[in-house]
Order: C-alpha cells, then sequence, then structure tokens
C-alpha cells in the first residue's frame, strides 16, 4: 500500500521545512510513503529546498497556475507514480502531520473514498466571526448542493483513495475543495470526516484578498459546478420562475380586461411584460435541456477519461509510460517503518540547521 503526501506550493521557502519535518515517516498499514511537492511556479527557490529536505518527487509549473490547477496536476502525478491513497495537506504548516494516520484509516478500512479533514472552524481562534458564519454557510449549501455530509467544504486536508482521484476532476482554476465534493455526491463516493487540529496561523491565507471576493468566487465555483450536474434543476427552476410571473402578470391583464369590458382596460405594460417572461421561460427551458445533453456527453467523457487511467495503472505503465511535463524523482529514498526505525528524520527547518 502506497501513500503519497503531495503538498502545492507557491513560495513556501520559508515554512516547507516545518511541514515536511511534520509528516509521519511511518503510518501502520501503509508499506511506503513519498511526499510529492508541487512548485506553482514559485521564484523563492521552493523547489531546489524541497529536494534538499528529503521530498521524494517535485513537480515544476514555470508560471503561476493556480491552487486548482497545481492540485489536478499532482493527483494526476500521483495515480501516475502507483499511489494507492493520495493525502494533500497545505505547505504553510497549517495541518499537523499527526493527523494524517488517522485521515487515511477510513480508506485503508474500506469505509470511504475521501476522507476530509474537519478543522471544525468555529472553534479556530484566528477566524472571526464572519469566517465562522460564511464558512457554515458555505459547509452548508456544499451537503444540499452534493447530497453529501461533509462537515468543512473548504478544508484542503483530505485523503483520497485511488478510485475517487480516478473520477474527479477540476475544471475551474480557483479552487477545487468545493468543486469535488459535489463531483464526489454526484458520482456516489464515499465522504467521511475526520476531526483533525491546526497549528497556529503562519501567515494569511493567498487564495482570495477579502472576504467578499473569496465568497464571490466560491458561489461562482458552487452555482457552476451544481449547473454542469444538475441542469435540469438548475435552468428548470429559472424557467418555472419566469413562467409563473408571466402567467401571473398575464392573469392580471385579462382580470382588469373582463372588468372594465368594454372599455379599454389598461395595463398593457402587464400583458408585455409577462408574454416576454413566457417566452424567456420556454427559451430557458430549451436551456435546461441543452444543458442536459451536454452533461450526458460529459459523463460519457469522464467515464472515458476514468477509464484510461485505470487501464494506465492496470496494464503497468506507471514509471514507462509518457513523462508527466515538470515531474522529477528525487534521490530520497521512499519512507517506510522499517527505514524509520533505521534512520530516524533529520529534516530541519532549513538547508544548515542542525538537526
Amino acid at each position: 500500500m502506497k501513500l503519497i503526501i503531495q503538498i502545492p506550493c507557491l513560495n513556501e521557502r520559508d515554512h516547507l521545512g516545518a511541514t515536511l519535518a511534520d509528516l509521519p515517516r511511518s503510518i501502520p498499514g501503509i508499506d511506503s510513503i513519498e511526499v510529492l511537492v508541487i512548485d506553482d511556479g514559485s521564484t523563492d527557490g521552493t523547489a531546489e529546498l524541497a529536494e534538499q529536505l528529503g521530498a521524494h518527487h517535485v513537480l515544476r509549473f514555470a508560471r503561476n497556475r493556480g491552487l486548482a490547477v497545481a492540485y489536478a496536476a499532482g493527483v494526476d502525478a500521483c495515480l501516475h507514480l502507483g499511489a494507492d491513497i493520495i493525502v494533500n495537506t497545505d505547505a504553510d504548516n497549517q495541518y499537523r502531520g499527526a493527523d494524517i494516520p488517522r485521515l487515511v484509516a477510513p480508506v485503508l478500512a474500506g469505509r470511504a473514498d475521501i476522507v476530509v479533514g474537519d478543522r471544525r472552524t468555529d472553534s479556530l481562534a484566528h477566524f472571526s466571526w464572519l469566517k465562522r458564519l460564511l464558512q457554515r454557510w458555505g459547509s452548508n449549501v456544499v451537503r444540499r448542493a452534493s447530497g453529501t455530509a461533509v462537515r468543512d467544504a473548504t478544508s484542503g486536508f483530505r485523503a483520497i483513495g485511488r478510485k475517487a482521484a480516478a473520477a474527479l476532476f477540476v475544471h475551474n482554476r480557483f479552487t477545487y475543495t468545493l468543486e469535488t465534493i459535489i463531483q464526489a455526491g454526484h458520482a456516489g463516493l464515499a465522504i467521511e470526516n475526520v476531526a483533525v487540529e491546526t497549528n497556529p496561523q503562519t501567515r494569511p491565507s493567498r487564495l482570495f484578498r477579502s472576504i467578499g471576493g473569496y465568497v464571490r468566487r466560491n458561489a461562482a465555483v458552487i452555482v457552476r459546478a451544481y449547473s454542469m450536474y444538475w441542469p435540469v434543476q438548475t435552468f428548470g427552476f429559472v424557467a418555472l420562475l419566469l413562467l409563473l410571473l408571466g402567467l401571473g402578470l398575464g392573469g392580471r391583464f385579462l382580470y382588469y380586461f373582463a372588468a372594465r369590458w368594454p372599455q379599454e382596460s389598461g395595463h398593457t405594460e402587464s400583458l408585455l411584460v409577462g408574454v416576454g417572461a413566457v417566452v424567456l421561460a420556454f427559451l430557458v427551458g430549451l436551456m435546461a435541456l441543452l444543458g442536459d445533453l451536454i452533461a450526458a456527453n460529459r459523463r460519457l467523457s469522464e467515464q472515458l477519461l476514468v477509464q484510461v487511467r485505470q487501464l494506465d495503472l492496470a496494464v503497468g505503465r506507471l514509471g514507462d509510460g509518457p513523462a508527466i511535463p515538470g515531474l522529477q524523482r528525487t534521490t530520497a529514498t521512499p519512507w517506510s517503518e522499517a527505514t524509520a526505525l533505521a534512520a530516524p528524520s533529520r529534516l530541519a527547518l532549513h538547508p544548515g540547521d542542525p538537526a
């Protein structure tokens, strides 16, 4: 059983050492542990430091491509490297490495395809009351949209089995957290929550500049993901509202027309707006039908991609197949229980620091 811990990074030289040093060197039920650092266009030597500190794989981007793209590329690389379980964690040492064994336990036991680390955001000291409220509201929206019981939808601390890793795809460039949960719910993957602890905050989040911007972009991700997987419900609801509006305004015109006959009834505006609303309802209804046909075609495409990934694993082309651009293996030896006992970790916070 092979575990790969992937760490997306953007200029994390100051924090990567502590993050790597905190990772477990052995986990019961896991034969081999490797670390993949995804360098998302860093300019501070993050990739070079990762290699010096003992990361087993480094995936480099020539320029910054965003967290969602880095995450998806890391998952794809982990699959090609033969991972049975993938753990995603942050490079700023927000999450405790000691929680990784509990995070992977439900996947090892076969109870879950995805395990999400629940930070219990209501108790986080560095979260303002507004951010706590928005976290609760956002997680509730994602639960309803995905049909899952995930408690901390924005948590990036996750364990993913190979089946789930091969089945999930990220379509936006902002964040993977919400969209993958909605996809997992649609695909019928089993999701479990595990309560985790967090380390003291080392720096402000780089994902967003303001609460308003974060809410706006996350809301767009949720609506887009929901529309992709449930287009009939999304556009059908809009079409129904327009139809009710049009019928209501049309009924208002007919009421006054009958009440004032044969005099001029007025309220012609109600008739015009009502007819326009009914026409729009018909057009949006057609969009719902078209969206459902596109969604069916997308599901077939995703199933084909899943089968290609699984075939790639089954025929043993992980190391001999087409190379992933920017991915390189270092000279570090994979961690295991035997190597952890024979040679305890000597990772330092920075090269040259005493171990």
